[in-house]
């Protein structure tokens, strides 16, 4: 092959690869496409659990707004609410004894 003929096949092989690389790395190239595919799971993924917070959620109001019994478990846990006829009693647990007065009252 002449002089000539390597020169141009050398540019060409490297223009190509110039294209190469501008392609895989350049903007909106192959790493950004993987990006926003990456990015776009995630989304999903955030979505559907979103939509699942939601159906759960349309279900909680619909048993406050039809089932009187779960209003009053949610008012009774959630607000400290009573029955007209309950009292409260209130327990105090005994004072703990820590390991070094056990220790002195057994060996006594």
């Amino acid at each position: 092959m002449s002089l000539k003929k390597n020169i141009m096949l050398v540019l060409a092989i490297m223009t190509m690869c110039l294209m190469l690389l501008f392609i895989v790395f350049g903007e909106n190239g192959l790493t950004d496409l993987y990006k926003l595919k990456m990015e776009k799971d995630n989304l999903s993924k955030k979505n559907d659990e979103l939509k699942k917070e939601n159906i759960s959620f349309y279900r909680e109001i619909e048993r406050l707004k039809n089932d009187p019994r779960y209003v009053e478990d949610v008012a009774r846990k959630e607000l400290g609410v009573i029955g007209k006829d309950e009292m409260i009693i209130k327990v105090k647990p005994k004072p703990r004894v820590s390991n070094s007065k056990k220790e002195r009252s057994q060996k006594n």
